[in-house]
C-alpha cells in the first residue's frame, strides 16, 4: 500500500490557509518532498503526509525592518 499524499487543497485545510497559499509554498520549495503529479487531465502538487512531520507553517508578511540603531551603525561603516 502506498503512502497517503495531500494535495494543495488538503494541505491548505490542514494549516488553515488558502489553497493558493499552499500552492505558493510548493512553488517556492517550502514544503519538503512535494512534487508535481502528472495525470491525463493535467498536473497538480502533492506531498507525502510523512514529509509534514517537521513542517512549520511559514509566517506571513515581510521580514521585519532593521532597527534604527542597526541602520545607523551600518551607515557609519560606509
Amino acid at each position: 500500500m502506498s503512502e497517503r499524499t495531500l494535495t494543495a487543497k488538503q494541505l491548505a485545510a490542514k494549516y488553515k490557509v488558502a489553497p493558493s497559499t499552499a500552492r505558493a509554498w510548493f512553488l517556492n520549495g517550502l514544503v519538503p518532498n512535494a512534487y508535481l503529479k502528472e495525470t491525463e487531465l493535467g498536473s497538480f502538487w502533492v506531498v507525502p503526509e510523512s514529509a509534514l512531520k517537521d513542517f512549520v507553517k511559514p509566517t506571513a508578511g515581510r521580514p521585519p525592518k532593521a532597527k534604527a540603531e542597526d541602520s545607523k551603525a551600518s551607515k557609519k561603516g560606509k
